[in-house]
Formats: structure tokens, C-alpha cells, sequence
């Protein structure tokens, strides 16, 4: 299920001595034997050291650097242990105590683990020793099909409010739930994403809309709230039709984004503007 462009990166930096994991959300999927949107490689080389094992890669990001490594027309995103940190913000890890038995390998994987939103995208796959590292219990959480965040709901959603919006797509796409304590602060602080500038907004609408689960989407955005602040003409629509906040019934708008969905997959998406012509058709 890892697509030949992945492997390639995954084997040449490999071949390099170079320890090379698959980490996030893909892990997921594939435990789920779901389609991954895309693949994240994390490895123990620097992003100098990636920049040499490939003929066709850049560094991008000064803020969060990254390898894009240019395979046909394929980019594979690879980051580095030494600079992975930085793109999480702040880093909580040092506010916890370090797991009893942690040899220098297992801390340096459980400190990037920690940094990430949720527990079920925190799990590295070494496919080598075909060994799934979790140290903050996202296989369970994925048994349990629930969305929980690394941290308390509170600190991760007021560090980086762009995670409400990522909850829900994730929710949305898995039909997951969330633990009480996240659906408590998505609907606590749904107002915080005005922070986010028109850009982010739009690429996280484009997430949730164009790759195979729209309607749930909008059935989760419409239940805490969000759907007023990001879609006010179609909250309007559901107000003026009676749809209640957990109404499981359909409508026009509902329909017309089910049908698309079946068209669609995370490997397979529409192009935006379908998507948001689509709403605007209501």
C-alpha cells in the first residue's frame, strides 16, 4: 500500500545507514487499511544529508524545513529528527516525565510523538523491522475509533487552533468520534479559527471538501458550530430548512456533496473550485 515513490526514498536513504519511518497520519491508514492522502518520511539525516542522497531535492521552509524530493511528478516530503520540532511550535514533550526503559532512540521517537496533534497520528512505522512504535496509545484510540488530543484538548487547540479544523476532517473522513474532553474545547473554542488567515481557511475547506468526505464534513461543522463562520449562506440554508444540530436526516446541499464523495478519494480528489461551486449551488 506504500506507493513507489515513497519506497524510493524510504530505500535510498535507508541503503545510506540512515533510520527512516513513516510517521503520521499514513500509519493510520494503513493500519486501517485505508488509501493515505500522502506519505510522511521522518529519518536520523540531516536535510543536508537528504539534499546529497537525491539528485532532484530542495530544502523549503525557513520556519519548518523540509526535503521535497522530486521523483517524475511526484514530491515526497521528508523531514529530519533534528528539525522536526520546530514545526510542531512549542514543545510539550519536557512537560512530561520520560517513559521508565527509554533508550536514546525510543526518547528522540517519543519526543517527536508528543509534538503531534492527536494520538492516532502519533504513531512512526518502521516498515524494515515492519514495527509500529506508539507511545501515547493511538492504536487504541484507533480500535476505539476516537479522535483524542496528545496534550489536553484545552493547550493544544489554544496553541494552534488550525487542529479544531483538522479534528473534523479526520472525524469526518475515519467516521470517528471524539473523547469528551476535545468535543468539549472544538465547540468551547470553534471561534478561535477566525485567527487563521483567508489561505489557511481555504485549504482546510479544500481538505474537508474535495477528497471523499464532504458531507460528513458538513454535518460535523454544522453540529459545533463552525459551519456559521466558515459557510454562512449554507448554515443559513440549513437554519431556513428546520436541520437541527444532530439531525441525521438529508438535504439538498447534504445530497449534492454525497453524491460527489462517491466520485472522489484521498489519493483521488476534485479540484476546489467543483467543490465550492457546489455549495454556492444551494
Amino acid at each position: 500500500m506504500i506507493n513507489k515513490p515513497t519506497k524510493k526514498v524510504l530505500n535510498g536513504l535507508k541503503k545510506k545507514g540512515y533510520e527512516v519511518y513513516l510517521v503520521g497520519g499514513c500509519v493510520r491508514d494503513l493500519i486501517l487499511k485505508r488509501i493515505p492522502k500522502d506519505f510522511d518520511i521522518i529519518t536520523s539525516a540531516e536535510l543536508k544529508e537528504v539534499m546529497r542522497a537525491f539528485s532532484r531535492c530542495a530544502i523549503v521552509g525557513k520556519r519548518f524545513p523540509i526535503c521535497h524530493v522530486h521523483l517524475g511528478d511526484i514530491i515526497v516530503e521528508v523531514s529530519s529528527f533534528s528539525t522536526s520540532g520546530r514545526k510542531f511550535g512549542r514543545d510539550f514533550s519536557y512537560e512530561f516525565e520520560r517513559p521508565s526503559g527509554c533508550d536514546e532512540k525510543d526518547y528522540i521517537r517519543w519526543r517527536n510523538c508528543m509534538q503531534r496533534d492527536f494520538t492516532i497520528n502519533g504513531l512512526m512505522f518502521d516498515p524494515y523491522a515492519k514495527m509500529v512504535y506508539d507511545y501515547i496509545g493511538g492504536i487504541e484510540d484507533i480500535r476505539k475509533a476516537k479522535v483524542r488530543t496528545v496534550i489536553s484538548a484545552n493547550t493544544s487547540f489554544q496553541d494552534d487552533c488550525a487542529r479544531i479544523l483538522r479534528a473534523l476532517r479526520i472525524a469526518a473522513r475515519l467516521g470517528f468520534r471524539f473523547s469528551k474532553e476535545t468535543s468539549h474545547f472544538i465547540k468551547h473554542l470553534s471561534s478561535s479559527i477566525l485567527k487563521l488567515d483567508r489561505g489557511r481557511l481555504l485549504m482546510e475547506m479544500n481538505y474537508m471538501l474535495a477528497y471523499g468526505s464532504a458531507e460528513a464534513s458538513l454535518r460535523l461543522l454544522w453540529k459545533f458550530g463552525l459551519l456559521e463562520i466558515l459557510l454562512p449562506l449554507q448554515a443559513s440554508y440549513f437554519v431556513q430548512h428546520g436541520f437541527r444540530r444532530r439531525d441525521k436526516r438529508s438535504n439538498m446541499l447534504l445530497s449534492l456533496f454525497s453524491n460527489l464523495d462517491k466520485l472522489l478519494a484521498p489519493d483521488r480528489p476534485c479540484h476546489s473550485s467543483l467543490c465550492f461551486a457546489g455549495a454556492l449551488l444551494t
